[in-house]
């Protein structure tokens, strides 16, 4: 009968530290995560769906490697002309009744968009998207918005645009293990790339930030392949898993094997909260995610450490 299937993944070096710590502590209480957004870029290639990864550095919740993405700011609540799905739509979207939420996090996501990658889901209507945004001075505008020198909204409504929320697909919702000194609590959001438009990195941040193929990536998963390539002394010689965070391993993996970027934001989601806990096997410790609504494959007996 339709039960819940328990994905295990391995728990990186960098994070068992802090998962050692957290067992041994007799009164464990967790952080709280911080609101986030994080969103997957994508386009169609020949070999497939391509996506925008990035060199995450600082112990980031959302992975070494990830998305484009990051903690939500007071200044998102700030008002703005809005394109798109109402805020109440985008409640429902999102499976919460908290309307100024729902908004919280789809601004985040398009200014954090725009802030790591020139990435702007914004224009002057619903039927326009800006276009040319890798010049010197949108590059100084992104700098201006990471020093919080300058709003998102005040950039934008300098310009006469508005965001365009209608570019944006809601994908998953994510919480970061307890036991991390770190917490995000993450919506996941997927964009296509708009015409006119080219990723490009931040800078003062950013220090690898390429497009691939997310099909390519995966069949790589069990080699040191993207880790040599970004060269850091925290990816050389470490395979995927190392890298990532299971949200992001998982999107890629759906995004790998759907036929084209249409298909792969036209599927259908549920508002399912995930969360990987922690799990202890003959002294090896491991994250596992359950996920609703699928038929569980026989699997041995695990003992799931933490509430």
């Amino acid at each position: 009968m339709p039960t819940s299937l328990k994905r295990r993944f391995t728990l990186p070096k960098r994070m068992q530290g802090a998962a050692r710590s957290w067992l041994e502590e007799a009164d464990r209480v967790p952080r709280k995560p911080r609101l986030a957004s994080s969103v997957a870029l994508v386009r169609d290639a020949p070999d497939g769906t391509e996506t925008w990864l990035s060199y995450r550095g600082g112990e980031s919740p959302l992975g070494v490697v990830g998305f484009p993405g990051g903690s939500a700011e007071n200044a998102d609540q700030d008002t703005f002309d809005w394109f798109g799905p109402s805020v109440g739509q985008w409640a429902e979207i999102l499976g919460t009744e908290d309307y100024a939420l729902a908004r919280l996090h789809v601004v985040a996501a398009i200014r954090e968009l725009f802030e790591e990658t020139g990435v702007l889901l914004a224009g002057s209507d619903e039927s326009v998207v800006v276009e040319g945004t890798t010049s010197a001075e949108w590059v100084r505008a992104r700098e201006a918005l990471a020093r919080q020198d300058i709003s998102f909204a005040d950039l934008l409504a300098k310009r006469g645009l508005g965001l365009r929320t209608d570019l944006l697909r809601s994908l998953v919702h994510w919480v970061t293990p307890d036991f991390a000194h770190r917490r995000f609590d993450t919506r996941y959001f997927a964009a296509t790339l708009p015409v006119g438009q080219t990723p490009t990195l931040l800078p003062s941040k950013g220090v690898w930030g390429q497009w691939v193929s997310a099909r390519e990536v995966m069949a790589e998963r069990d080699t040191s392949a993207l880790g040599d390539v970004i060269g850091e002394a925290d990816t050389r010689g470490l395979a995927l898993p190392e890298l990532l965070v299971p949200a992001t391993e998982i999107i890629l993996a759906k995004m790998g094997k759907a036929k084209g970027c249409i298909a792969y934001l036209s599927v259908k989601r549920s508002n399912h909260l995930y969360q990987a806990h922690l799990i202890e096997e003959d002294g090896q410790l491991y994250l596992e995610v359950e996920a609703p609504g699928a038929v569980a494959p026989p699997t041995e007996a695990l003992r799931v450490v933490g509430p």
